[in-house]
């Protein structure tokens, strides 16, 4: 995206990215939202920020500092890159059945960052394969044992993210 952040981006409601995801988890009743992954160019978004631990791992760093900060609780990882969205969405991965982890599967392969994680229960896997240096987060989910949301045409189509500037042009 040419070093911008894609949390910042406009997404086609025109709020960020970053605002529509905290208004759309907060309509959800999730009460603590942070954004994971400390970067300067959020310093102005009212939200707290959590650092990588460890940092340098890629998406795994995120996940086991959100985990930790969840502690004994449930925690939702949602990609800051993924505009359509909808409220009715969000709350049906929240309330999915009871597992590790809730995740759809796109292609034969788990949608790890529209999740939702036990993170008393995944927190110890995570950390174990942070620190063998497997940081696949497919990895994570299968040893976890992670449960498919299972999702209709429309809600797989909810999940596209934006990598490329051809993604945001295709809108």
């Amino acid at each position: 995206m040419g070093g911008r952040a894609k949390g910042l981006l406009r997404a086609p409601d025109g709020e960020t990215i970053v605002e529509r995801w905290r208004a759309l988890l907060g309509a959800s009743g999730v009460r603590d939202v942070f954004l994971v992954g400390a970067r300067g160019t959020y310093a102005d978004i009212p939200l707290e920020t959590i650092d990588d631990e460890p940092g340098g791992i890629g998406p795994l760093g995120g996940l086991v500092a959100l985990l930790g900060r969840a502690g004994e609780t449930r925690a939702l990882a949602v990609a800051c890159d993924m505009p359509f969205v909808s409220e009715s969405l969000v709350r049906r991965l929240i309330g999915a059945g009871e597992a590790a982890v809730v995740a759809p599967r796109r292609d034969n392969r788990w949608e790890p960052l529209f999740a939702r994680y036990d993170a008393q229960r995944v927190l110890p896997v995570a950390r174990h394969l942070a620190g063998e240096g497997a940081h696949s987060l497919q990895r994570l989910l299968d040893e976890t044992r992670a449960i498919e949301l299972p999702m209709c045409a429309d809600e797989m189509n909810q999940l596209r993210d934006w990598d490329t500037p051809e993604d945001i042009e295709s809108v």
